[in-house]
């Protein structure tokens, strides 16, 4: 019977030893879950203040991107007008070249009238040379 109470003894004293090492692991593991909290806690307050910050860049992205967009409508705006000067001005060139065209057709025209009245106006001073010499040789021909 005193191997019983030996052996109860043992298993006494074995219960105590792996109570004792499980209190030691359970204090241990509450100091780390505390850890854990606290840096939890840490982590949730700077994600706030990252949301925070994320919310103000949000709203001035959205203000600015507004602001792009007035400014690209007037640039439309502008770019439209700078089309319709060029159009106005491919208009002015194509009339300023039609009368261009006009001008030289016309003065050569002329130019070919002008040849032709030349022509004629020496056809006609050779002709009166002719009757002038023809009159000289003989002065007393009627027909003449």
């Amino acid at each position: 019977m005193i191997i019983v109470y030996i052996s109860a003894a043992v298993v006494a004293l074995a219960f105590l030893i792996l109570v004792l090492y499980l209190v030691q692991t359970l204090k241990s593991a509450t100091k780390t879950l505390n850890n854990v909290a606290d840096t939890v806690s840490s982590l949730e307050k700077q994600l706030q203040g990252v949301t925070r910050e994320t919310e103000h860049l949000l709203q001035k992205t959205n203000r600015l991107a507004d602001d792009i967009h007035v400014k690209s409508q007037s640039l439309n705006t502008m770019f439209d007008s700078v089309k319709d000067l060029g159009e106005s001005v491919q208009t002015v060139n194509n009339s300023l070249k039609r009368v261009s065209n006009e001008v030289a057709r016309q003065s050569e025209q002329q130019s070919a009238q002008v040849a032709q009245v030349v022509q004629w106006g020496n056809a006609a001073i050779d002709l009166y040379s002719k009757w002038k010499e023809k009159k000289q040789h003989h002065p007393n021909d009627v027909n003449s």
